[in-house]
């Protein structure tokens, strides 16, 4: 791949151009846009966890003032597709899992809709379900793909080739659920038989298509629009029930728009998570501590109306040489909502089990943790035989080392009553591009305008693509403005999987060359050109990936089993970064989600009625800044030239990859106990504790 931008605005760490509008609660989100008169609507959902609605009575609900309407199955529109369960909401009486949606009711005030759903009596029909994930499950079976499109199993190679040293443990780790700070809200206008949505999404263009499929209108007849987005993490890159019941809520008020928020509690059942998972790890090394086998098998769960696997054991199919390598998952039906995309899907559960167990693997074999993982990097990548565009492993962790110190560690320190233990594990993420993005560039004024309907849920798409096309127009970055989250502006790719910034960014480039083409240095007022993301040529020529590694110290009480971690630091190899304030802040966010997951993140499901019972900010714990003394992220100057003009990497997520498997490490070190069942929690340590 050729042409390379030569940087100028690319590298400069210029603050988010979004911030102010953010800090001063100006930006309008999508539930705050202003519109004239709205109705509000709250969802009714179901209270058992599989069986059928006989009857819904709605005679209370609608005798309050301002309640305007109740919609149930048996009164809802017919939705023009039903293909996609989790949207198919309203259609029947069917009841999949605990707080499937079986009603909505419509009302002049938010808090008079929240009263009126209490109100709603329903009778049900029950039937016996299975919620509870289990390893031995005689119904597990083998999924066609895993997300998106990978192969289920692979083999390659014995893996029961025998080896002087092996590890053969079981890992697991728990039910997340994404809490981003804007929950899932929508505001829906039906007007003379178009729809325009305000919604919280990483995808104005995947909703605009979703719902129309789903209601029959041409696109063209549903706009979307999202300028700002409070966090998303995944769980807004593809539309959930709540688009759909927003939309089916105002159309029976045409003219009139509608609001939908939902709760927190809400959000646990409609909005998406990522399913538990149970690893069980094998490998298998010579007294030198190179591998010979390398297998892993994955049990999930999926929700009975919909698949969703994950991917989770495809990073141990490229990650360290060996030989002979075999994964597999296998999934479970059960009476659960749906789970979908949480930051790095497979690659953040997925490299737990592994990078535990290499540690596990060091220390029976004597060596250090990181030589062990130096021993084992192999020269191209060990699933496809391609060479690496870049792979700078071996550097993070090396330079990693030295600016945490790792050569002075010492098992059984001590500081009073705390025991004191640092620990190490490498992350990965593939680095992608993904075709279908396409970008207008406009002079308007003296001034520059870049169109594209990209979305920014935090990461800093409004900073970093007017730095991309300023370095592509050979403009100063302070001459161009970016219009972004309409579908009036053109097709975007969602915000996920760390591919925004590739797939725009590559678009803008191309639509600034094909501007300077056409109009060269000094355009006139109203040029303007478009262009499409290009095929990358270099596409099936290497495994393309960013690198990590991380390190933390832990200090676990003696007496207690509290963990506090005093340092955490990542040392990454991601290409060349376009602004280092935004990168940094990705960087450091994945990584308290990552400490988050090992310390504190557990959707804890009630077997016994089908639903997660801490559903709220206040039981499920999750982990901000101020929960580590010594927070720090680093990179490599590494650019790679095979990826994208810009020579950069996704970082949105690798941060969060490796993270839990440094910390349950790090915890070993300090005390000699071995958590393999995340969250670590006090109850896994104490028996354990010297």
């Amino acid at each position: 791949m050729t042409g390379l931008l030569e940087p100028r605005a690319i590298g400069r760490g210029l603050t988010r151009r979004d911030g102010p509008a953010k800090v001063t609660g100006t930006a309008p989100y999508a539930y705050e846009h202003p519109v004239d008169a709205p109705l509000y609507c709250h969802p009714v959902q179901a209270a058992i966890a599989r069986g059928r609605c006989l009857r819904i009575s709605g005679v209370e609900a609608e005798a309050l003032d301002g309640v305007r309407a109740l919609i149930t199955p048996f009164t809802a529109e017919r939705l023009a597709d039903t293909s996609d369960a989790e949207l198919a909401v309203l259609q029947d009486c069917e009841i999949p899992f605990r707080g499937r949606v079986i009603g909505l009711v419509l009302a002049e005030s938010s808090e008079t809709a929240r009263h009126a759903a209490e109100l709603v009596d329903v009778e049900y029909e029950t039937d016996p379900f299975v919620a509870e994930l289990k390893a031995d499950d005689p119904d597990l079976y083998q999924p066609d793909k895993v997300n998106p499109s990978f192969a289920t199993d692979t083999s390659e190679g014995d893996l029961e080739t025998a080896s002087a040293v092996t590890v053969d443990q079981t890992y697991t780790t728990a039910m997340y659920h994404n809490n981003p700070l804007e929950p899932h809200t929508t505001t829906a206008l039906w007007d003379d038989g178009t729809l325009t949505l305000w919604d919280s999404t990483q995808s104005v263009h995947s909703v605009r298509s979703t719902v129309a499929k789903t209601f029959g209108l041409p696109a063209e007849r549903v706009r979307v629009i999202c300028p700002y987005l409070g966090g998303g993490f995944g769980s807004k890159g593809m539309p959930h029930a709540n688009v759909v019941l927003a939309a089916l809520a105002a159309r029976t008020v045409p003219g009139r728009p509608v609001k939908l928020a939902l709760t927190r509690q809400q959000m646990f059942s409609l909005a998406g998570y990522r399913t538990p998972t149970i690893q069980r790890v094998r490998l298998g090394a010579d007294r030198d501590g190179r591998l010979e086998s390398l297998g892993m098998d994955v049990v999930e769960q999926t929700s009975r109306i919909k698949e969703f696997a994950e991917q989770t054991a495809a990073p141990a199919r490229m990650m360290y040489a060996a030989r002979n390598r075999a994964t597999s998952h296998r999934l479970a039906r059960l009476d659960v909502p749906v789970p979908s995309w949480m930051r790095a899907p497979g690659e953040c559960p997925g490299m737990f089990g592994p990078e535990v167990a290499m540690d596990e693997l060091a220390e029976a074999l004597g060596v250090d943790p990181i030589d062990l993982r130096v021993r084992n990097e192999p020269e191209k990548d060990p699933e496809t035989g391609l060479p690496f565009s870049s792979r700078h492993l071996v550097e993070c962790l090396r330079t990693g080392a030295e600016r945490f110190g790792w050569n002075s560690r010492t098992a059984g320190r001590r500081d009073g009553r705390w025991l004191i233990g640092s620990g190490v594990a490498a992350s990965v993420y593939p680095a992608k591009r993904m075709p279908g993005s396409s970008a207008t560039i406009r002079y308007e004024k003296g001034r520059y305008a870049v169109e594209i309907g990209a979305a920014d849920l935090g990461t800093g798409a409004w900073t970093i693509l007017p730095q991309i096309a300023a370095d592509a127009l050979d403009v100063p970055v302070d001459s161009v403005d970016v219009r972004i989250g309409d579908t009036d502006f053109p097709k975007a790719t969602v915000a996920g999987g760390s591919t925004g910034t590739a797939s725009w960014g590559s678009a803008v480039v191309a639509a600034a060359e094909a501007f300077r083409d056409k109009y060269g240095s000094d355009p006139g007022d109203g040029d303007e050109a478009q262009a499409d993301t290009p095929k990358n040529p270099d596409d099936k020529k290497y495994a393309t990936y960013g690198f990590g590694a991380q390190f933390a110290e832990v200090r676990v009480d003696a007496d207690t089993g509290e963990v506090r971690v005093s340092r955490l630091h990542g040392t990454f190899a991601v290409g060349r970064i376009v602004n280092p304030v935004t990168a940094r802040s990705q960087l450091l966010g994945g990584m308290i989600m990552g400490l988050s997951m090992a310390l504190h993140e557990n959707s804890v499901l009630d077997p016994r009625f089908g639903h997660v019972v801490n559903h709220d900010l206040a039981e499920y714990h999750v982990s901000t800044n101020a929960d580590v003394e010594d927070l720090r992220a680093d990179w490599l100057d590494e650019t790679d030239p095979h990826l994208n003009p810009m020579g950069s990497k996704g970082i949105g997520e690798i941060g969060i990859v490796g993270t839990a498997a440094a910390i349950a490490n790090a915890v070993h070190h300090a005390t000699g106990v071995r958590v393999r069942d995340l969250p670590i929690t006090l109850d896994k340590l104490l028996p354990g504790l010297p």
